[in-house]
């Protein structure tokens, strides 16, 4: 049987808890490490540490997945320029946001939703967001990679 967590630990994965539903839920807004931390009374070294250690990526590199998470979903829209999709998940520069996109997802987001706008058509939502999913931490396969 395994010990309990000690308080400070258990009051530590709560306030990580809360850190990460706020960007779940505000991603689109202007957020940055200082910001979420002062608002769980951390400091922005140790709410890195901590978020690093619970989830295995920064809080800045979370926020640009669920970034590129929308973002995936609105390229399969074709309802936005690119540029529209971009401002539209919060960030505030093209360049930045497609080099991200590409290190998670493999291609740039023109790519994207010209190579798989109607990838998840008549698929439930629920499915489509699962199997759409960018890797993180630079693990996205190379394009025309085959899985056995």
């Amino acid at each position: 049987m395994s010990d309990p967590l000690p308080p400070s630990r258990t009051a530590d994965l709560v306030r990580l808890r809360r850190i990460r539903d706020r960007i779940d839920r505000e991603f689109a807004a202007p957020l940055d490490v200082e910001e979420l931390a002062r608002g769980e009374h951390m400091s922005a070294g140790h709410l890195s540490r901590q978020f690093r250690a619970a989830y295995g990526e920064s809080p800045y590199s979370y926020l640009m997945t669920r970034r590129v998470e929308r973002a995936m979903a609105l390229l399969r829209r074709d309802e936005m320029s690119v540029t529209e999709v971009c401002f539209a998940v919060g960030c505030s520069s093209l360049g930045s946001f497609s080099t991200r996109f590409r290190e998670l997802v493999g291609v740039s987001p023109s790519a994207y939703r010209r190579d798989h706008g109607q990838s998840v058509a008549g698929m439930p939502a629920c499915v489509a967001k699962q199997v759409t999913r960018p890797v993180r931490n630079r693990e996205a396969r190379a394009a025309g990679t085959v899985l056995a």
